[in-house]
């Protein structure tokens, strides 16, 4: 094909999208509409978790429109990163409701599924054969830390999209995936060249964000041979060189090198022509194949139990003195929480003090007074929920009742704007594996499974 148009939804599966756009974006004859359906920015709860980040509600909504679309026009649907996290549970949760959906609505499809979890003896051999290296700074995988993670995906590429197109899949949902690689895949299978492919899917994977003003809606793409055109289906949406150019920086080291699996897209000598007011054309792009094919793994341990309180103060004789008071406070919860069993190595406290340094904490690089207020979220990390609970109620007293000099109110001296003010939060998970698996197939580890629906 000469030319290949991609409708992209919205940024992420369960964010919405004005109906309108969508039916917009379907009168233009599309060949193909999709969405990213998550990221790895929401944190690692995720993933380790099992669950989504956005609604059930929102994500059948969202997944009924365009399915609804996709088979009406007998185009195919591509979902990548499905559920929020592309493991096993999300992975399946979007399938449950792609088949519940159709069954409601009477659509009959063929369905791919994508795996990218692959099994834990599998990467663990990987591992012993030198296969699985660190990415940036991280120190190297161990087997006892892949041993530990709660959950590991890898991030696959376009191919596993472009072989479940070739056998036939209509409606293709995939585990974690490099977030423009559903995009690129529909390119390349078109016989585009990868570089205007890869770039295509850099401003897809977002929806309507390369357009201004900002938000979450869809976006129609172009691909050509040699350039891509970008243009938003909302009438009060623009795209123009500079909100288009701003866009291809994000999410990256640097702002003109995308490292992806297969290879790395330069943008350096990148043009952004305006078509219109509202549609502006890109050309200049490069994709230099890497020597190695590559794909990210990332992979999330359990770190324990979390329980979080709320509070604020205003107190201007407390605020002056604020970090000694903290201090002591965390004093007092030491004494007080051995003394009932919780030693200090069985948790973490951490204070956030919203109005001072709560947004950057030890990185802030504007010191200045505080204001007239203080707000602190407190929390504590523990082996358990009930030692978590247990020493974030000392440190909520403690917050409220410690004393210091020249004190005027007897009683607390922080409000709590909830009842009750110790919230558990439940389990927490950090990240422990940011590392690059070497791949001889780029679909080995990415199996695919089909079903008429």
């Amino acid at each position: 094909m000469k030319e290949i148009r991609l409708l992209s939804t919205s940024a992420i599966l369960g964010y919405g999208f004005p109906e309108a756009s969508l039916q917009a974006g379907m009168a233009r004859a599309p060949n193909v509409i999709g969405v990213d359906g998550g990221s790895v920015d929401p944190g690692p709860y995720y993933l380790g978790a099992g669950v989504p980040f956005c609604s059930i509600m929102a994500i059948r909504r969202d997944l009924r429109l365009m399915l609804r679309a996709a088979i009406a026009a007998r185009i195919p649907l591509m979902i990548g990163t499905a559920g929020g996290a592309g493991g096993a549970p999300h992975l399946e949760l979007t399938a449950r409701l792609v088949r519940e959906i159709a069954a409601e609505e009477g659509l009959h499809f063929r369905l791919a599924l994508i795996e990218a979890e692959p099994p834990r003896a599998e990467l663990q051999r990987r591992l012993a054969a030198g296969r699985i290296r660190p990415l940036g700074k991280q120190p190297a995988l161990t087997a006892e830390a892949l041993g530990r993670a709660s959950r590991v995906v890898g991030m696959m590429g376009p191919e596993p999209f472009m072989e479940a197109l070739d056998n036939g899949a209509q409606v293709i949902l995939a585990g974690r995936a490099s977030d423009p690689a559903p995009w690129a895949a529909a390119a390349i299978r078109a016989q585009l060249p990868p570089a205007p492919a890869w770039y295509a899917g850099k401003m897809l994977e977002c929806g309507a964000t390369p357009s201004i003003p900002k938000g979450h809606d869809c976006l129609l793409v172009a691909v050509r041979e040699d350039s891509v055109e970008c243009e938003p289906m909302n009438p009060i949406r623009r795209c123009t060189p500079l909100s288009i150019a701003n866009h291809s920086l994000h999410e990256n080291s640097s702002p003109i090198h995308h490292i992806e699996p297969g290879g790395m897209l330069d943008t350096s000598d990148c043009r952004f022509d305006a078509l219109s007011d509202r549609a502006v054309r890109i050309s200049g792009m490069r994709w230099t194949p890497a020597s190695q094919y590559t794909v990210k793994l990332e992979g999330v341990e359990f770190a324990g139990h979390r329980c979080i309180s709320i509070c604020g103060t205003r107190d201007p004789l407390l605020i002056a003195r604020l970090p000694l008071f903290l201090e002591e406070v965390r004093g007092i919860v030491r004494e007080k929480a051995a003394a009932f069993g919780a030693a200090p190595e069985s948790y973490s406290l951490i204070i956030r003090t919203y109005g001072l340094d709560g947004v950057m904490g030890a990185r802030e690089p504007v010191q200045q007074v505080a204001g007239h207020e203080v707000g602190f979220v407190i929390e504590v990390i523990a082996e358990t929920s009930e030692i978590a609970a247990a020493v974030l109620g000392i440190a909520r007293t403690n917050m409220l009742h410690t004393d210091f000099p020249g004190r005027l109110c007897r009683e607390g001296n922080m409000a709590f704007p909830f009842s009750p003010s110790d919230i558990p939060v439940g389990p927490v998970y950090r990240f422990s594996i940011h590392h690059v698996l070497e791949l001889d197939n780029p679909c080995e580890i990415f199996p695919i499974t089909y079903e008429n629906v």
